[in-house]
């Protein structure tokens, strides 16, 4: 098992850590700042460096298939670090940081529009969210609009725990249709913007929804019946 760092403090850039297995699909650390693929946004890249400061390059991060497990995955060929070696996990901020922003700003965007949310995804350069609805009440000028104006309130995000049996009594916090609430292990964690959103979510967001800056809307299409896909960017970046 791998401790999440990331979960309690998303700004984490690098930590000390040990190996406490290398295997076929990755190596396993006994804590981490990198955050594995799931719900939507894509797992991190970046280094583990060891004492002689060498480097081995990360180029991507998913869970193993035990609870808890974190796999770093080596650019192919690395010479690896040995179990019980001592290395430094620094991620790629500035990878990590642009899809904390658009994580943030997909939780937003869902309460501009108001509809069951059928898929999402989030890369450092675009994200997007699949939505259940008319095509015809899509609007990219109305969207854009009132998801900037309420990015625009600079309200503060919290983390808050509830425990499954409260998840399981109030189903309407779940918004996403294709990922469910992780369960099992006793609590969920929410993330809650004031006045604006709250619903379960383990990925990675911003202290305050000012620091997503606008976003804009670069693409609405249809990918079937019940997925009406809206894609957004950073404004800096469109």
């Amino acid at each position: 098992m791998t401790e999440p760092l990331f979960r309690e403090d998303a700004y984490l850039q690098a930590c000390d850590a040990t190996l406490i297995a290398v295997l076929p699909e990755g190596i396993v650390l006994d804590r981490t700042v990198f955050y594995p693929a799931g719900g939507g946004q894509a797992g991190d890249s970046g280094v583990l460096q060891r004492a002689d400061g060498t480097e081995v390059v990360i180029t991507d991060t998913r869970k193993g298939s035990e609870p808890g497990q974190i796999l770093h995955i080596p650019v192919a060929g690395s010479i690896l670090p040995e179990v019980g070696e001592r290395v430094t996990a620094r991620i790629d901020w500035a990878r990590r940081y642009a899809m904390m922003r658009l994580h943030t700003a997909l939780h937003v965007m869902s309460c501009v529009v108001i509809a069951p949310v059928t898929g999402g995804n989030i890369s450092p350069d675009k994200a997007r969210l699949d939505f259940d609805i008319d095509m015809n009440l899509l609007d990219a000028e109305h969207i854009e609009r009132q998801t900037n104006a309420l990015i625009g309130r600079a309200v503060a995000t919290t983390t808050q725990w509830i425990s499954d049996e409260e998840m399981a009594a109030r189903p309407e916090l779940v918004k996403t249709m294709s990922v469910k609430p992780p369960s099992g292990q006793g609590r969920v964690r929410l993330l809650a913007i004031a006045g604006i959103d709250l619903q379960p979510c383990g990925g990675t967001h911003v202290a305050n929804i000012s620091e997503i800056g606008a976003i804009k809307v670069v693409k609405i299409r249809s990918e079937g019946k019940k997925n009406k896909r809206v894609e957004i960017v950073l404004a800096g970046a469109a």
